[in-house]
C-alpha cells in the first residue's frame, strides 16, 4: 500500500478544524446565504444537541440526511455524524418506492428532508415502522406535512454547546446507496476513516487550498465535494440555476477556481450556441481553473469543445460509492481525452482477466480491481457479497486498460459488455463512435437476444432535428420495420458508424427515441432497457 498519511478524525472533525484554522472563511456559500466555518460548526453543534437528546443518547441511530443542493446539507450531515448517529444519504428525487427500499432497509428512525420528500415519507409511514421522526429541513415558517417537524423551529431552542463526535474513526459514519443502474440499490457503509481519507485524497487531486473557490453545479450536494472543500480549507459556491450557461455566469462572478458539472449537463453547455456566441473574456470567469465532470462518461467531444471555449482542461475522475468515491483522476497539468486518470494518493489500481482473474498486462483489457484507504467496510446486507478478495483487491465491475504511465481507460461496466461470435462487444465504445456524428444529440447501445450470434447491437438514438419514427437495420427493429420521418437520417447515421466498426461491433438493429433513460446522475439505464426488448422479444 503507497504511504498515505491522513488525520485520524472523526468525519465531524474536518469541519471542526476548518473552524478553528479560519472561522471566518466562507465555508459554502448560495444566491442569499453565506456560511462562514465558525457559524457552520455551531449550528452543526446545535444540531448535533437536538438529535442526540432526540435518540436518548444513543449512538448508530441511522438517520436519513437528504442531500439537496442547500447549506443544510452540510449542517444536518456534519451535524448527524457529531451526535454519534449514522448518516443515510437520501437522494431527495426519488419517488416512493425507492424512498421505501432505502428508509426499510437502512432502518431509518429520524429523517432530515425537504418538504416535498416528507409528502411522501408521511404516505409511508405505515410501511415504515421505524422511522419516528420527520424533519423538514426548508419550512421556515413552520408548515410542515403531516406529522413532522420544522428543522427551524427546532433549532432555535436548540442550545450552543461546543460537542465532538464520540465515534471512533473506524466506526460506520454513513451509508451511501448504490444507483442501481445495475440491480436494486445497495447500501454501502463507510466509515469515518473512509470518508476522512477520501476528503484528502480528493483535495490533493483536485488541487485545491484555502484560495480555491468551488462551484458545484450538480443537482444534488455530494460529499466528496462537500469533505474535499472544508479539509482544503476552500468555499463552496452552490449554484442552483439548472441552466449550464449561467452557471457559468455565476462561476464568473464568485470568481470561481473549479467547476463541478455532471455530463449531461456538461453535454447540453458544449453544443449550446450561447456559448459560442460569447465574446469578450472566458465565460467561466478568468480564475477558473478546470471544469471537473463525474458520475459518468464525458463524451470526448464535448470535452474537447469545452476546453477550447473555456481555455481550461475539462477533467474527468472514476470511482464509487463503494470507494467513498474517488480512486483516479485526471490531473489538471496533464490529462488525455477520453482517460480517467491515475490514482488518487493512496490508492493501488490492477487489472484482471475477466475469465481466469489473474492479472493482465499493461494495454490489455480486463476488470478494473482498486485498494485503498477510501475503500467501504462492506454492504449493509449479508446477502450482498462484499466484491473484496483476501488481499483486500476490491472488484469494481468496470472493464478497462492501463497505458504505460498507468493512466486508466474504462471499455465498459463488467455488466454491460456481451459476445457477438464469441468476441466482447463494448456498448460504450459503439456509443462514442454514434455519438460523434453531429445528427446524433444522445444515443444508449445493448444486446438484442439472439440465438445464433450471442447478442445483436441494438442502438437507440435521439436525433438532433428529432423527427420521430423508426428504421430498421439489418433485422427488424423493436420500433418496426417500415420507413418513417427521419428513416433516412437514420440510416445515414448507421452506415457512416458501421464503416468504422468491426464486423462484430456492427449496428444491426435501430430505433429512433425521444430521450435516452438515464438515472438522475446521468448514467444510461441499460438494465432496465435491455429487460424492455427482451420482453418485446418474448411477446
Amino acid at each position: 500500500m503507497p504511504n498515505f498519511v491522513f488525520p485520524d478524525l472523526p468525519l465531524d472533525g474536518l469541519l471542526r478544524r476548518a473552524a478553528v484554522r479560519d472561522p471566518d472563511g466562507i465555508a459554502v456559500r448560495t444566491t442569499d446565504t453565506a456560511l462562514g466555518f465558525g457559524e457552520l460548526d455551531l449550528l452543526t453543534d446545535r444540531l448535533a444537541s437536538w438529535l442526540r437528546r432526540q435518540n436518548g443518547g444513543r449512538s448508530g441511530v441511522r438517520t436519513g440526511v437528504a442531500h439537496v443542493l442547500d447549506p443544510v446539507f452540510a449542517a444536518t450531515y456534519y451535524g448527524t455524524v457529531r451526535s454519534g448517529a449514522t448518516a443515510v444519504l437520501v437522494n431527495p428525487l426519488m419517488g416512493e418506492d425507492g424512498l421505501r427500499h432505502v428508509f426499510a432497509t437502512a432502518g431509518v428512525e429520524v429523517a432530515f428532508v425537504p418538504a416535498a420528500t416528507a409528502e411522501l415519507l408521511t404516505k409511508l409511514r405505515g410501511v415504515l415502522p421505524r422511522l419516528r421522526t420527520i424533519v423538514v429541513t426548508d419550512a421556515p415558517d413552520g408548515v410542515t406535512p403531516g406529522d413532522t417537524l420544522s428543522l427551524h423551529l427546532e433549532l432555535e431552542s436548540a442550545p450552543h454547546t461546543r460537542g465532538h463526535s464520540p465515534c471512533d474513526p473506524g466506526s460506520i459514519a454513513c451509508i451511501q446507496f448504490t444507483t442501481g443502474s445495475t440491480g436494486p440499490p445497495k447500501g454501502v457503509l463507510l466509515t469515518h476513516r473512509n470518508m476522512v481519507a477520501n476528503a484528502k485524497q480528493t483535495a490533493l487531486a483536485h488541487r485545491l487550498d484555502p484560495a480555491s473557490v468551488t462551484l458545484n453545479h450538480l443537482p444534488l450536494y455530494h460529499v466528496m465535494h462537500l469533505n474535499s472543500a472544508v479539509y482544503a480549507g476552500a468555499c463552496q459556491v452552490l449554484c442552483q440555476d439548472p441552466d449550464p450557461f449561467a452557471s457559468l455566469a455565476s462561476a464568473a462572478s464568485a470568481g470561481a477556481t473549479h467547476y463541478y458539472g455532471l455530463p449531461a449537463r456538461l453535454h447540453r453547455l458544449a453544443v449550446d450556441e450561447r456559448l459560442a456566441a460569447a465574446s469578450g473574456p472566458p465565460p467561466g470567469g478568468a480564475r477558473l481553473t478546470a471544469v471537473l465532470s463525474g458520475g459518468s462518461g464525458l463524451r470526448p467531444e464535448a470535452a474537447r469543445a469545452l476546453r477550447d471555449r473555456l481555455g481550461v482542461p475539462v477533467i474527468q475522475g472514476y470511482g464509487m460509492a463503494e470507494t467513498s468515491p474517488l480512486t483516479h483522476c485526471q490531473r489538471p497539468g496533464r490529462y488525455r481525452t477520453g482517460e480517467v486518470g491515475g490514482t488518487v494518493p493512496g490508492t493501488e489500481c490492477r487489472l484482471v482477466d475477466v475469465d481466469t482473474r489473474t492479472p493482465v498486462e499493461v494495454w490489455s483489457t480486463g476488470e478494473v480491481q482498486v485498494k485503498g484507504p477510501q475503500l467501504m467496510a462492506g454492504y449493509l446486507t449479508d446477502a450482498q457479497p462484499s466484491r473484496i478478495d483476501e488481499d483486500g483487491w476490491f472488484s469494481t465491475g468496470d472493464v478497462g486498460y492501463l497505458d504505460d504511465d498507468g493512466e486508466l481507460r474504462l471499455v465498459d461496466r463488467l455488466d454491460d459488455i456481451f459476445k457477438y461470435d464469441n468476441e466482447i462487444v463494448s456498448p460504450s465504445r459503439i456509443e462514442r463512435v454514434i455519438g460523434e456524428d453531429p445528427r446524433v444529440a444522445d444515443c444508449i447501445v445493448v444486446d438484442w437476444p439472439d440465438a445464433v450470434h450471442g447478442g445483436l447491437v441494438w442502438a437507440g438514438i435521439v436525433l438532433r432535428e428529432n423527427p420521430g419514427g423508426a428504421y430498421a437495420g439489418a433485422a427488424p427493429g423493436p420500433g418496426g420495420s417500415g420507413r418513417a420521418p427521419g428513416a433516412d437520417v437514420l440510416a445515414s447515421v448507421i452506415e457512416r458508424a458501421n464503416e468504422r466498426l468491426a464486423d462484430f461491433e456492427r449496428i444491426r438493429l435501430t430505433e429512433a427515441l425521444d430521450a435516452v433513460p438515464r438515472t438522475p446522475t446521468g448514467k444510461p439505464e441499460r438494465r432496465a432497457l435491455r429487460q424492455r426488448l427482451k420482453n418485446r422479444t418474448a411477446a
